[in-house]
């Protein structure tokens, strides 16, 4: 169990939202949902986008793809 932070970012390396901050969860498998949206509630434009998960001094990214 830690606190998680989950970010995603844009092809630019621009923060687009915020979906964890210092969540505090327990440790297993856990899936967040995002809607689409940046952190002012606008939709996001399609294309390629990174996340990042920090827990507990580990980091992981990856890239998904948003298609409207």
């Amino acid at each position: 169990a830690a606190g998680v932070d989950l970010s995603v970012y844009d092809a630019s390396g621009r923060l687009v939202r915020t979906l964890l901050a210092d969540e505090f969860m327990a440790a297993g498998f856990h899936s967040v949902d995002w809607n689409g949206r940046d952190d002012h509630s606008r939709q996001a434009s399609s294309g390629i986008y990174s996340y990042v998960v920090e827990s507990g001094g580990e980091r992981e990214s990856g890239k998904m793809v948003l298609l409207k």
